[in-house]
């Protein structure tokens, strides 16, 4: 039987201060009319950016165990949603998750938390980017941002990409089996002071665009809030571009506000004054199809 209210099983880390991740996640999908039921992968004293000496405590027994109590309850979720994956042990727990619960109808999303600027982040390895590759194959919608979809292909980290070979990576990350490939962060060539990110429809052959102003500012958590908003748009029913449009346009609201109050960037952004937008009307549309002729 369908959920009455769509269910999300969120697999993320959970930080105690700072915004990111689970404490990114839960309010979000919540606000949206989603019910998350949270798989925490680690718990953490603060989030890893900005902040040192911080306590990190490995989840990864509790997480077998849970999903080995789930499979005992009658329970079905219409969305599987991964972030922050600590070990390969930790990607086995989820393909177990996803395997025992899987349904035609489900959505699966990957947000493939590998690294940023063309470097991995601090506990990420070669391991970790094979196991990754394993994954994303599972996935309805992967959301990387451009350093990961990189290491998912085992391409050199460019410093400005032709729009064709961007649309050529979008294809390429498809073709391993998603259907549908979001990308943040793209470096297109002339483009500076401009954010880009591009997605593909892989049943579609459709390839959509959005831009926004670079604000100077880099507030950790953005790419944990995007993949949610587009998750539980789509959830909703909205169309991949109505989607984008949506997450583009609160993260962009939710990065301007907080620059504008000058707090500490290591706390990330005040989503919590946005929040309201995400079940408002939306005017605007940034997301642009772009010609395929021009891209082949």
């Amino acid at each position: 039987m369908k959920n009455p209210i769509p269910r999300v099983a969120a697999v993320h880390d959970l930080s105690g201060y700072g915004r990111s991740s689970l404490t990114i996640v839960l309010p979000i999908l919540s606000a949206m009319g989603i019910n998350v039921c949270p798989l925490p992968t680690a718990v953490l004293s603060t989030q890893t950016d900005g902040f040192e000496n911080y306590v990190f405590h490995d989840l990864t027994e509790v997480m077998e165990q849970t999903v080995n109590h789930w499979k005992t309850l009658p329970l079905s979720f219409d969305c599987i949603y991964s972030g922050f994956l600590g070990s390969p042990r930790q990607i086995s727990i989820l393909e177990d998750l996803i395997d025992h619960f899987q349904s035609e109808d489900q959505f699966i999303t990957i947000d493939p938390v590998l690294g940023d600027d063309g470097s991995f982040y601090g506990p990420m390895g070669m391991e970790m980017i094979e196991g990754m590759k394993t994954l994303v194959q599972r996935a309805k919608l992967i959301t990387p941002n451009y350093t990961e979809a990189c290491f998912l292909l085992d391409r050199p980290f460019e410093q400005e990409l032709t729009m064709k070979e961007a649309a050529d990576l979008l294809r390429e990350l498809a073709s391993k089996g998603p259907e549908k490939v979001v990308i943040t962060s793209i470096p297109l060539k002339n483009n500076k002071g401009i954010n880009t990110v591009m997605a593909y429809e892989k049943d579609l052959h459709r390839i959509w665009k959005a831009e926004t102003l670079h604000i100077p500012a880099s507030y950790p958590g953005t790419g944990d809030i995007f993949a949610s908003v587009i998750t539980g748009r789509l959830l909703l029913g909205d169309s991949l571009p109505s989607a984008i449009d949506r997450a583009v346009h609160f993260v962009s609201h939710a990065i301007r506000n907080t620059f504008g109050h000058n707090t500490p960037q290591r706390e990330g952004v005040l989503m919590e004054k946005s929040l309201y937008q995400l079940m408002t009307p939306e005017n605007m549309s940034l997301c642009e199809l772009m010609e395929m002729n021009e891209l082949l």
